[in-house]
């Protein structure tokens, strides 16, 4: 997927905004996400390298083609719900997550250059389980869904 500015798409396009943005939950968005990568699971997707040693504003800006964030950017759906760009900083704002559990979801140290779709749709679920759920049942259930 190639990355465009709205500025770049509207010299191309017509770019429509006067859409009522969905109100989604946290849960859902990250459902949504889950779902869309489960929709092609064998797809090789990038990783991001070196989310951990990252300071917050860089590690924020961190962004690559073929993501398991761009995968999410890419439906309309989510973006109509307020999703940016595919950036590491917008995935955590939009979602409503941790630094950890998105860098535990498609970080370069866990899974090398490129990961499974399905796999991170599993760690995208194991988020939306712990959210939904938290203490010590929501991280067993994690445990057991991953």
């Amino acid at each position: 997927m190639e990355h465009k500015t709205v500025e770049q798409l509207k010299r191309v396009a017509e770019v429509r905004d006067d859409f009522q943005a969905q109100a989604l939950t946290p849960v859902q968005k990250l459902l949504r996400w889950a779902e869309l990568l489960e929709a092609r699971p064998d797809r090789s997707l990038t990783t991001l390298h070196g989310t951990e040693y990252e300071v917050g504003a860089v590690r924020d800006a961190m962004r690559s083609d073929d993501s398991p964030i761009s995968v999410a950017f890419a439906d309309p759906v989510l973006r109509a719900a307020g999703m940016t760009d595919d950036t590491y900083g917008e995935a955590k704002r939009f979602f409503g997550i941790s630094d950890h559990d998105l860098h535990e979801a498609l970080c370069y140290c866990h899974y090398g250059p490129s990961i499974q779709a399905g796999t991170a749709a599993r760690s995208v679920r194991g988020i939306a389980i712990r959210a939904e759920s938290p203490g010590l049942i929501g991280r067993m259930r994690s445990a057991f869904a991953l």
